[in-house]
């Protein structure tokens, strides 16, 4: 079956309160997406944002981002009245996302939701909380201590709780208890609504794309509570951080800062703790976007305290035993492989292997003529994805605006149209047009953004994970137009005459822990 989807990040939703959240908006849309004629609503990672503002630096693997939580919802089951976040100055007319507003804002929102929601605590409460206490533990009381100590990274705490002592940490939980249950709560109020949304999805047929990073940040609640998980020397400071080496796009290559996986403790125990996981994330959404997927053949291991990645080296990683064995726990798994990047013969042969469909971005398609592997004609399989673009790369007017003369010259060739202008649409009609299974593009080359609208700048700090829509862009011009590509190309979704996407697989997630 030929299917479509559109990327849109949560925090992007239309909202009042100063960014994207699980309440109206993210309802609107789904609507929005099946009178498309869509198939699938990809987001960004959902966990708390960190160094950068960025989804990929989260102080969590597992935990929700509660500037997500939506606070009309939690005034319907009477944890806050309006006059406790209405009358605050969320700027409402800003096209921006500011993250310093929600920093000072939305925890005392939560916490005055948290003081009545202790007088009559839901018995879904506690089931919550025992269900996901292998995680939830930890990252409550990681928020907790952090919080107390105004914020700073755990590598600043007295040594005695930063090397995660027995008796500290054991003190830490008495001293901290009502901060802990404040967390506690504010991960229940993001995953009841999150599960609403998503069932309410499945209801319109509309499927879920998750992602998953491959690192998170050092100063997160995993590298705090398991350092073992991780390449830390006896200090628990990185031997080695993780980037990419340098190339054409960047000539000192990407510096990312993350520490690294110890990949080879992990296969001692069968990688539980990357199975436990995946089982998360695949309960969380209905198909994963596997980010960075080359990282578990070969990842690249930049010395610490290097102010570039110049000097860094190429190392083995788990390869395919990782997904055998996730395989094995779970059989059928809905991935995306983000195979981008420095794509050697080993990561196609992990990829073929594994079965998961890759990425095919037109974006890099036109700049090496007719052999490029991007051009639609030169697909090897549908089982592939095709986009537009990604979150990391230009809008489709963006990218015709810094693109060489050349390359605009050999898109115009190969799409039939006469002026760079048309371009951005011819592109659009190309994705759909392709061979791949499914076919996304994001919200704002629908809407021919400008360069601005960009979400991510790859290696710059500061201007990213901003982008806005506004509810005027959901128009019914703009859902028609939708509707007649996924028509022209064979991508109408008809969900009568599909089965509701990985049920069994999600029953099998559950009983494994997830």
């Amino acid at each position: 079956m030929r299917e479509s989807g559109i990327l849109l990040p949560v925090s992007a939703l239309p909202s009042k309160h100063g960014i994207g959240k699980l309440g109206k908006s993210a309802y609107a849309f789904i609507d929005f997406l099946q009178e498309a004629g869509c198939r699938y609503w990809q987001v960004l990672p959902l966990s708390p944002t960190g160094y950068g503002d960025s989804p990929y630096q989260s102080c969590s693997a597992f935990a929700g981002n509660p500037y997500l939580i939506d606070f009309d919802l939690l005034a319907e089951k009477g944890w806050l009245y309006a006059a406790d976040y209405e009358g605050l100055p969320w700027d409402t007319s800003a096209e921006e996302i500011d993250y310093a507003l929600l920093y000072r804002q939305v925890l005392p929102v939560l916490k005055t939701a948290y003081l009545n929601f202790t007088k009559h605590k839901p018995t879904g409460y506690r089931k919550f909380c025992a269900k996901h206490q292998e995680w939830l533990d930890d990252y409550a009381l990681f928020m907790a201590i952090k919080e107390a100590h105004d914020g700073r990274p755990w590598y600043e705490w007295e040594p005695a709780l930063a090397m995660h002592e027995k008796d500290a940490v054991a003190e830490a939980k008495r001293i901290y208890k009502e901060q802990i249950g404040f967390y506690c709560f504010v991960q229940y109020c993001f995953f009841t609504q999150w599960e609403a949304l998503k069932q309410y999805a499945g209801k319109k047929g509309i499927g879920i794309i998750g992602d998953i990073p491959i690192y998170g940040a050092y100063d997160s609640a995993e590298v705090w509570a398991k350092p073992e998980l991780f390449q830390l020397d006896t200090e628990r400071k990185p031997v080695c951080v993780a980037g990419c080496p340098p190339d054409a796009f960047a000539v000192t290559g990407q510096l990312w800062g993350n520490p690294i996986w110890d990949w080879d403790s992990m296969a001692e125990n069968g990688f539980s703790w990357w199975l436990d996981r995946i089982a998360f994330t695949l309960e969380m959404y209905d198909v994963v976007r596997i980010d960075h997927f080359r990282g578990f053949e070969a990842y690249y291991a930049i010395p610490y305290g290097a102010e570039t990645a110049e000097h860094g080296k190429w190392r083995k990683g788990p390869d395919y035993a990782l997904w055998k064995a996730a395989k094995e726990r779970f059989g059928e798994m809905h991935v995306i492989a983000e195979d981008l990047g420095n794509i050697t013969p080993a990561v196609i042969r992990l990829l073929k292997r594994t079965g998961f469909p890759g990425m095919k971005v037109m974006q890099f398609a036109f700049d090496s003529g007719a052999s490029n592997p991007y051009l639609p004609h030169n697909f090897e399989t549908s089982n592939c994805v095709c986009y537009t673009g990604t979150h990391d790369n230009h809008t489709l007017r963006g990218w015709v605006k810094q693109n060489t003369a050349e390359t605009n010259a050999y898109a115009m060739k190969y799409l039939g149209v006469k002026k760079t202008k048309k371009l951005p649409k011819a592109i659009l009609r190309a994705a759909w047009a392709s061979t791949a299974r499914i076919a996304v593009a994001p919200i704002q080359d629908f809407l021919n953004a400008p360069p601005s609208d960009r979400i991510n700048t790859p290696s710059t700090l500061g201007g990213n994970w901003i982008y806005r829509t506004k509810t005027a862009d959901y128009t019914e011009k703009l859902k028609k137009k939708i509707r007649e590509l996924n028509e022209t190309y064979g991508r109408l979704y008809a969900p009568e005459k599909s089965e509701p996407a990985k049920r069994g697989r999600r029953k099998k997630a559950q009983q494994d822990g997830a």
